[in-house]
């Protein structure tokens, strides 16, 4: 593994062809040759943009578990071209043992984050793509595995435009957007998603201004967030998380849109730990609130959000900050903490659920769940 830091490089000037992110910067790229994944460590934002090059697929597994990647369609595009990096490894294996390869680098990449439903579809669509590489040869195997994971990543990206749309239409004509974490064009394949709907609005000429809280512990909202939109020229403030309904109070708040790492059946949403709080906090203000996400994300055989898996971090993430090369700690010595990653937003609180398939919204009657059922078929 190698890593420098600079911006990503045009295509054209590097003569490779241009990210599939179709951005400046990408959270994730499988580079020409499909043996090399290039990958932004968003641990290092907003001080560096440092670039990793990974050439096997149990260090994507790494970079998945320690955050080097985040986003839940982000991490099922990471997840696709592990897969390809394995292929490379077992591609001149018996096709019995090239799939059985691939399905034991499957099972271990599923075991790295287990709220985000995109991992689990990204690594089944994967090993589903094996079986027809099996019946190849050589190169072609590796060859056949990203082009699935290419196609894969351009169709997130696609998904994402889509959903912007949608939730641009939503939005009124001056406005100003509370969102929560990271959910845009560095945590899925490019453009974003709740990220995406604020860059859809402001291409279609509304005027946008965006409160990012910070979102503790990992800070996401502060550094990556804030980082992408100051990136973008559109006017980004930063708060604590704790100050959102203070301004909703005084009616700076005119819409709350974040993201999802998994949608249930009936509606319920699990996004970043924070995210239910502020749906209640909305519910109180009559202030809609939305979720954008891709149809990937959206679990039908989870039935609500009590089944849905809830990961719980390492406690020094919320004990311990980082202060330029030294770990301070901020709670007294033997003082433990939770940290549960995620939270679960009740559908009830949420005015609609944006996919690239249409928009499930509670009106005339209608849940939640009847509308995702409806655009499931």
């Amino acid at each position: 593994m190698s890593s420098w830091t600079r911006t990503l490089p045009s295509g054209r000037a590097h003569g490779h062809p241009e990210p599939i992110s179709g951005m400046q910067f990408s959270a994730v790229e499988l580079m020409p040759g499909d043996r090399t994944v290039l990958m932004l460590d968003q641990r290092k934002l907003p001080a560096q943009e440092r670039y990793e090059l990974l050439t096997e697929w149990t260090q994507i597994e790494d970079a998945i578990r320690t955050m080097v990647v985040r986003g839940a369609p982000a991490i099922g595009i990471a997840a696709a071209y592990a897969l390809v990096l394995a292929a490379f490894r077992a591609q001149a294996e018996e096709p019995g043992a090239f799939i059985q390869a691939l399905r034991a680098a499957g099972e271990s990449l599923l075991r790295a984050r287990p709220t985000a439903v995109n991992l689990a579809h990204g690594v089944a669509m994967m090993l589903g793509a094996a079986e027809v590489a099996a019946g190849k040869t050589g190169p072609a195997r590796t060859s056949h595995m990203a082009d699935v994971a290419r196609a894969y990543h351009a169709a997130d990206v696609a998904a994402c435009k889509k959903i912007g749309a949608l939730g641009a239409a939503a939005l009124p004509q001056k406005c100003t957007v509370l969102t929560h974490c990271n959910a845009g064009a560095l945590a899925t394949g490019g453009y974003g998603t709740a990220l995406g709907v604020i860059r859809a609005a402001r291409e279609a000429g509304k005027v946008v201004r965006v409160i990012a809280d910070e979102t503790r512990p990992l800070l996401q909202g502060a550094r990556l967030t804030a980082w992408e939109l100051n990136r973008d020229l559109i006017p980004v403030t930063v708060i604590t998380d704790g100050m959102a309904a203070s301004l909703m109070a005084r009616g700076e708040i005119d819409a709350v849109v974040v993201g999802a790492d998994r949608i249930a059946r009936n509606g319920d949403v699990a996004n970043k730990i924070g995210t239910y709080g502020l749906a209640c906090l909305a519910h109180a203000h009559g202030i809609p609130f939305y979720v954008a996400a891709p149809w990937s994300t959206v679990d039908m055989d989870c039935p609500d959000g009590a089944a849905i898996p809830i990961e719980s971090r390492s406690q020094d993430e919320v004990l311990t900050v980082e202060a330029g090369e030294a770990t301070v700690r901020v709670a007294p010595p033997g003082v433990p903490a939770k940290n549960p990653a995620f939270d679960v937003t009740p559908a009830r609180l949420i005015r609609a659920i944006y996919t690239e398939r249409g928009a499930a919204e509670a009106v005339g009657g209608q849940s939640i769940a009847a509308a995702l059922q409806s655009l499931s078929s």
